[in-house]
C-alpha cells in the first residue's frame, strides 16, 4: 500500500494523463534483448608504436616511404651526429691504448725487475748465511755481519715491492682494458642508434620527420605496426567498467563501413583509469576482421554484458520516472524494470503481454 504522499502524487499524475488526448499505443512484446555498454574508440595495428632514437643530430637520409613493408631490423632513416662519431673514435683509441698486448712492455719491464730482485735476494741471503758461519768460527767482525744482514733485508724488501708493483700494474691494465672495452661498446651502440631500425615485422605507417630536421631522444620519428593484425582500443566510462569482462561480445560500427556491424571480443582491460577523462582502455579483437583496415580508424562499440531470450519489452519512451506506465484506460501502474538499451526496456513485473499502454504526455 502506498503512503498518503505517494497516493496524491499518483492521483495527480492520473489526472494529468486522464485529461490528455489519446496518443501512441503499444503492448509488451517478447523478444531477444541485450544490455550493452557504449564505448568509443579506434583501430590500432597490432604492435603499433612510435619509434624514437637515443641519438641527437640531423636526419641525414630517409630510406623508406610511408606504406612500405618492414621486417625486424630494417633501416628506416639515418642521423648525422659528429659528436657521436668522434666519441666512438676516441673510445677505439682508448681501447687500443688499454689493450693488454699494448702494455706487455710495461709488464715485461717489471718481470725483469722482479727477476733481478729475486736473484739479488738469493745472493744476499747466501752471503748473510756465509758471514754467520764465519762469525761462528771467529772470522770477521760484528760490523761485517750487520752489513750482510742489512743488505739481505733490503734485497728482500725490494723483491717484495717489485712483486706488489707487478700485481698492481696487472690489475690496473685489466681494469683499464675492461673499462675501455665497455666504453667502446657504449659508443658503438650510440653510433648504431644513428640508424633507426624497425622493431617489428609489418608496415611503416607514418614518417613524422623529414630529411634535414634536428632530432633528439624525445622526438618521435615514425609509426610502425603489423600490417595484417589489428586490435580495438575503446574508452569505457568508470561508471561501467565493473561490468566489463574478458571474452564478452562487442558489436562494432565504423564510418569506413557504414551500415555494417562487426563482431569482436574483449581481450584486455587496462587496470588503470585515466584521471583526465575518467575512462579505462579496453582492448578487443575482431572475430572476422574487415578486408581493409588502417590504424586510427574511429569506431563505436557496444559491449554486450547480458543477453536474454523472450524478454518482455516495451519502448523506453513509454516509461516515465523509471517506474511507471500508463494504460489505455489511463491507469498509472508501477512496473519493475530489468534490462535496458537505448530503445527498449525489459518489464519484470507490473504488466503483461495483454496490457495496452500509451506514451506519457499524449
Amino acid at each position: 500500500m502506498y503512503s498518503k504522499k505517494c497516493f496524491w502524487q499518483l492521483f495527480g499524475i492520473f489526472l494529468i494523463f486522464s485529461c490528455s488526448p489519446s496518443g501512441d499505443k503499444t503492448i509488451p512484446l517478447k523478444e531477444h534483448m541485450t544490455e550493452s555498454i557504449y564505448a568509443s574508440g579506434t583501430v590500432k595495428a597490432r604492435f603499433q608504436y612510435q619509434a624514437y632514437t637515443n641519438a641527437v643530430g640531423t636526419i641525414q637520409e630517409v630510406f623508406l616511404q610511408e606504406g612500405d613493408t618492414v621486417d625486424v631490423g630494417t633501416p628506416i632513416l639515418s642521423i648525422s651526429s659528429e659528436s657521436t662519431r668522434i666519441n666512438r673514435q676516441t673510445s677505439e683509441l682508448n681501447r687500443e691504448y688499454a689493450d693488454r698486448q699494448a702494455n706487455q712492455t710495461r709488464l715485461r719491464d717489471l718481470e725483469i725487475n722482479i727477476n733481478y730482485a729475486a736473484n739479488k735476494r738469493k745472493n744476499d741471503s747466501l752471503l748473510f748465511e756465509r758471514q754467520k758461519r764465519l762469525m761462528s768460527q771467529g772470522i770477521g767482525t760484528a760490523v761485517d755481519l750487520e752489513q750482510r744482514e742489512l743488505a739481505f733485508e733490503n734485497s728482500l724488501t725490494l723483491h717484495q715491492a717489485t712483486q706488489l708493483k707487478y700485481e698492481d700494474l696487472k690489475r690496473e691494465i685489466d681494469f683499464n682494458e675492461r673499462s675501455a672495452t665497455k666504453n667502446l661498446a657504449i659508443s658503438k651502440a650510440l653510433e648504431s642508434d644513428l640508424i633507426l631500425k624497425s622493431e617489428v615485422r609489418g608496415v611503416l605507417y607514418s614518417l613524422l620527420r623529414e630529411k634535414g630536421e634536428m632530432v633528439n631522444n624525445q622526438t618521435p620519428l615514425a609509426v610502425l605496426g603489423s600490417g595484417e593484425e589489428f586490435v580495438l582500443e575503446m574508452l569505457v566510462d568508470e561508471y561501467d567498467i565493473a561490468k566489463v569482462k574478458r571474452g564478452q561480445k562487442i558489436l562494432i560500427s565504423m564510418d569506413s563501413y557504414r551500415g555494417e556491424v562487426f563482431e569482436a571480443l574483449v581481450t584486455k582491460i587496462n587496470p588503470i583509469m585515466d584521471v583526465g577523462n575518467k575512462t579505462f582502455v579496453v582492448e578487443g579483437i575482431f572475430v572476422e576482421q574487415p578486408t581493409v583496415l588502417y590504424p586510427n580508424l574511429s569506431l563505436e562499440a557496444n559491449i554486450v554484458i547480458y543477453a536474454k531470450e523472450n524478454a518482455l519489452t516495451i519502448p523506453r519512451s513509454f516509461v516515465f520516472k523509471d517506474r511507471y506506465v500508463i494504460t489505455e484506460k489511463k491507469d498509472t501502474i508501477e512496473v519493475k524494470l530489468g534490462l535496458k538499451d537505448f530503445q527498449k526496456v525489459e518489464i519484470l513485473e507490473g504488466i503483461d503481454e495483454n496490457t495496452v499502454i500509451v506514451k506519457p504526455g499524449t
